[in-house]
């Protein structure tokens, strides 16, 4: 699998973004950098806009890397300099799904992929989030894809049976 040395992984939250970021990195020994564990701080304090897009810039900017996280605000500042852009496109039932069970296996302890003092939690405001990302956030990310397909390799998947195969599994 030659997908080179700066990998972005997007999509949804409850997509899988960290769990096939740790996978790669295994496999293609590149070093895995979570971004909710940049943004959070503890207590599930978010990081101020500046800080963050130069929290940003620092990591982007690495030699070798797998970036996993959407954070639309910093799309500009990574996928650029990412040779390959992996979208995990998944039905949004799935992300919900799978936020239910992060919350259920995780529930009050942190995620390996969380900023510490960041304990799982279930939250409304979040299960509203994933379910209104096909009309809030997936049009601007199918549009950056769109322009950025001539000079990237994206790999755009849209259900686990598709990476599976992307995997060889």
């Amino acid at each position: 699998m030659v997908l080179g040395k700066r990998i972005a992984i997007i999509g949804s939250s409850g997509s899988g973004k960290s769990t096939l970021a740790r996978t790669l990195g295994v496999r293609l020994g590149l070093p895995v950098v979570h971004l909710d564990a940049h943004f959070w701080r503890a207590g599930w304090v978010e990081t101020d806009k500046a800080q963050w897009q130069e929290t940003v810039q620092a990591l982007a900017h690495g030699e070798r890397w797998i970036i996993d996280g959407n954070y639309s605000s910093t799309m500009d500042i990574r996928l650029p300099l990412a040779e390959t852009i992996i979208f995990l496109d998944f039905p949004r039932w799935l992300c919900l799904l799978r936020v239910v069970r992060r919350w259920l296996t995780y529930q009050g302890r942190n995620r390996p992929d969380m900023a510490p003092g960041c304990p799982e939690r279930f939250d409304l405001d979040f299960l509203r989030w994933i379910w209104n990302y096909p009309q809030r956030s997936r049009p601007k990310t199918v549009a950056l894809l769109r322009e950025l397909q001539a000079e990237k390799r994206i790999v755009w998947l849209q259900s686990p049976g598709a990476l599976r195969q992307f995997l060889g599994m």
